[in-house]
């Protein structure tokens, strides 16, 4: 389905939710809020491949038009801060230091493989994944392999690990999550976490493991190897032992 039909669908039926149940002369509160869920729902799960900022978009798109509309004047005050409490629930403060929420396209590690080639049953972790979808590209290219996800806001957790059956889902912050035992680490950061990514990656895994970062290069380290994705986009590939670049600072544990 083409973009904005998504949003523009999914709004309709929020709006269509609320005023069936002001109908039936549901509460206010009890109204609004269901129509937020309906359209908070593209940010939990989703039929059609939407970037990070098109679910937000869509999710803020009927609590924004029911204020502008003025249909939630009779609304006590505090009621608005229910999209608030739930933004909190689902995307706790303190993961807010590192990536926002953007899911892995579909379709974007398509040949991975060819470029890392693990064993059959080796350890593979996407740290931070969000709603899986890092993990169910993972698991097209790695049947085989143990998968694991590591999540802190539980319930983006809970929406996880339903969606990928295939894995073992845990909460936890990836940073204090051990990454010795695991043959290739896949993450979707952004630039200011990526040397923290590299530092804790050259000082847990192992000679032979690969960190993988899609879209964002360690500006610290020369590439091992770089897949094109689809749409454009590249996954930088680094093999430990890791390769300082030229003219940066070595990272601990790192270096041939």
């Amino acid at each position: 389905m083409p973009w904005p039909l998504p949003a523009l669908l999914t709004w309709a039926i929020a709006w269509a939710v609320y005023l069936g149940l002001r109908s039936l002369d549901a509460p206010a509160v009890i109204a609004s809020l269901c129509g937020a869920v309906i359209g908070a729902l593209p940010a939990l799960w989703s039929p059609w491949p939407l970037s990070g900022w098109r679910r937000c978009f869509i999710a803020l798109g009927f609590p924004l038009s029911l204020a502008a509309s003025g249909a939630a004047g009779g609304l006590a005050a505090w009621a608005w801060l229910l999209p608030l409490g739930a933004l909190v629930l689902l995307y706790p403060l303190n993961a807010w230091r590192d990536a926002p929420f953007f899911p892995t396209p579909q379709g974007a590690l398509q040949g991975l493989q060819r470029l890392v080639r693990l064993p059959d049953s080796a350890r593979v972790l996407e740290a931070g994944c969000g709603l899986g979808d890092g993990l169910r590209e993972l698991h097209a290219e790695y049947p085989r392999a143990r998968l694991d996800g590591v999540e802190w806001s539980w319930p983006l957790r809970t929406a996880c690990q339903w969606r990928c059956g295939f894995a073992r889902i845990t909460r936890g912050d990836l940073w204090k999550t051990g990454w010795s035992a695991y043959q290739l680490v896949y993450l979707f950061q952004r630039p200011e976490s990526m040397p923290r990514a590299v530092d804790k990656a050259a000082r847990e895994l192992a000679p032979g493991a690969w960190l993988a970062s899609l879209e964002f290069e360690a500006m610290q380290l020369e590439p091992d190897a770089c897949h094109a994705c689809p749409d454009g986009r590249r996954v930088w590939l680094y093999q430990q032992p890791f390769t300082p670049r030229r003219g940066a600072l070595p990272e601990a544990g790192g270096g041939r």
